[in-house]
């Protein structure tokens, strides 16, 4: 995902369109779509960040302050609603706690735990199971 499209998703989210933002940010017309084809200044582009309130990471890499990259919240995404759609489904049998069933509005309680823990588990098994395909890159110099 380019630059420009980040941009233009964080908008749409807040409800307001590139020309808009880029007056609310006092950029001239088109600044923003230009991106596609030039790079921003870091001021612009941390004002951009300020807004929404995200990093310039994620605006450029698409890499979030946990760590994670859209690919990532996209497979927590697709986890968790597999998993909330077999247990309100009742699919592998009625969930049960202490030989009681589980209420619907503590499954919403006990999804929410499974997706901290997810997103938390994500980067550390990245690093452990990909260790050098996820390694930051350290400058040396001899």
């Amino acid at each position: 995902m380019s630059l420009k499209t980040r941009i233009k998703n964080l908008a749409n989210e807040q409800g307001i369109g590139l020309t808009a933002l880029e007056a609310k940010l006092g950029f001239g017309n088109g600044t923003i779509t230009k991106w596609d084809k030039t790079t921003p200044n870091a001021d612009k582009l941390n004002k951009v960040a300020q807004y929404f309130g995200v990093s310039m990471d994620y605006l450029l890499n698409g890499i979030d302050q946990n760590g994670l990259s859209e690919k990532d919240n996209r497979d927590i995404a697709k986890d968790l609603n597999s998993l909330k759609r077999k247990l309100t489904n009742r699919d592998d049998g009625p969930v049960n706690f202490d030989g009681n069933n589980i209420p619907d509005d503590d499954l919403d309680l006990f999804l929410g735990q499974v997706e901290i823990m997810l997103r938390r588990l994500k980067p550390i098994n990245k690093e452990k199971y990909n260790p050098n395909k996820n390694k930051k890159q350290v400058d040396t110099f001899e």
